[in-house]
């Protein structure tokens, strides 16, 4: 009788080249995945890339790997393949070492926006039409006078009027300094050159404020007094929250048929800097804009003093309700409310008293 004999070698052989080869594979596919991944994902420092027309795949590796973008050339060329990537476009990219593989040819498909040329501007919250023409002067090639003079031409805000629902024709009153104080959204801008126009400019501005906007919308009855306000709490206050009172201070006192007497007022009607204390005679001016002038009893300023920023406008669209009518601040930037005149003379004597007034 014949007996078959086993043949355990074959099988120990077999499951030892099947483990060998999971292995092979599995550390395969690991490593291709940690080849796709950024070379240093805590560096986000922007490397300039160039891809000119007409660079091939195996180019756009090589360029990539020179620039210590990825890791390997031949794993960049695989995924390309694998995910059927085969329309990278030619131009300028700003691309970093915390990108990966993925993330880099998402762009390189997309083409890049970046533009050698570009400026950026900083117009800040607080700040005056005179302050953003030397801003424009300093990063562009127009002159501040070249900006002024657009900032005061009548024909071209009537043509700006037309095109936004906030600009009114309030802002054409002749005591008015600059028609768009008070309506150039604040923040950091990027334009393509530093020849681009200023009317580009003024109303790349304008379209943000109009985004600014969008939710207060309705919310709000007469945009330029709104604005107007806005601009004086801005000055005068340092937060949201005394934002909100100082708004309800100046709207009791609009209320009462009293004078604002905010003095940020007056410096604008002077066109003076805030760094100085002004005499009786600089307080008592007569201009559309001095709140602290007898004629102006009840009144507003004629316009903003200044561009605000979205906290200010709150405030004045939201005031806190109070009794207080009057409040001053140290030179700490403390605010001290209160609601009588005489209440309101022994706080200012005080805070003198203490050393702490503000000049």
């Amino acid at each position: 009788m014949l007996v078959e004999k086993k043949k355990p070698k074959k099988i120990v052989f077999f499951l030892f080249f099947l483990i060998i080869l999971i292995l092979i594979v599995g550390l395969g596919v690991g490593t291709y995945f940690y080849m796709i991944g950024p070379v240093n994902k805590n560096n986000k420092d922007n490397i300039e890339v160039v891809i000119p027309n007409g660079t091939t795949s195996t180019e756009i590796a090589s360029i990539l790997k020179e620039k210590k973008l990825i890791q390997n050339e031949l794993v960049f060329k695989i995924y390309l393949k694998l995910n059927k990537h085969d329309s990278l476009k030619a131009t300028t990219y700003q691309l970093n070492q915390s990108m990966s593989v993925s993330d880099i040819v998402k762009l390189l498909e997309k083409g890049n926006t970046y533009n050698p040329d570009e400026v950026k501007i900083t117009f800040k919250e607080g700040k005056r039409i005179t302050d953003y023409a030397k801003e424009i002067e300093k990063c562009t090639n127009h002159s501040y006078e070249e900006v002024i003079e657009v900032m005061k031409d009548r024909e071209y805000m009537k043509t700006l009027i037309s095109k936004y629902w906030f600009l009114t024709d309030s802002i054409l009153d002749t005591e008015i300094y600059y028609p768009l104080e008070g309506y150039l959204a604040p923040d950091t801008y990027h334009l393509k050159n530093k020849d681009v126009s200023i009317e580009e400019i003024l109303t790349t501005m304008l379209d943000q404020m109009e985004k600014n906007l969008d939710k207060y919308k309705d919310s709000i009855s007469n945009i330029h007094e709104t604005f107007t306000m806005a601009s004086i709490v801005e000055l005068e206050g340092t937060n949201s929250e005394n934002r909100k009172m100082i708004a309800g201070i100046f709207q009791n006192r609009l209320n009462s048929r009293m004078n604002l007497g905010s003095d940020v007022t007056t410096y604008y009607g002077l066109q003076e800097a805030m760094n100085r204390d002004l005499t009786t005679e600089e307080f008592n001016s007569s201009n559309g804009y001095n709140t602290r002038e007898p004629s102006m009893i009840g009144k507003l300023p004629v316009g903003p003093i200044c561009n605000f920023s979205m906290s200010s406008l709150e405030a004045s669209i939201y005031p806190t309700d109070s009794d207080y009518l009057y409040f001053v601040a140290d030179k700490n930037g403390k605010i001290y409310y209160t609601k009588t005149m005489k209440e309101h003379e022994a706080k200012v004597a005080e805070i003198k008293a203490n050393g702490d007034w503000i000049w």
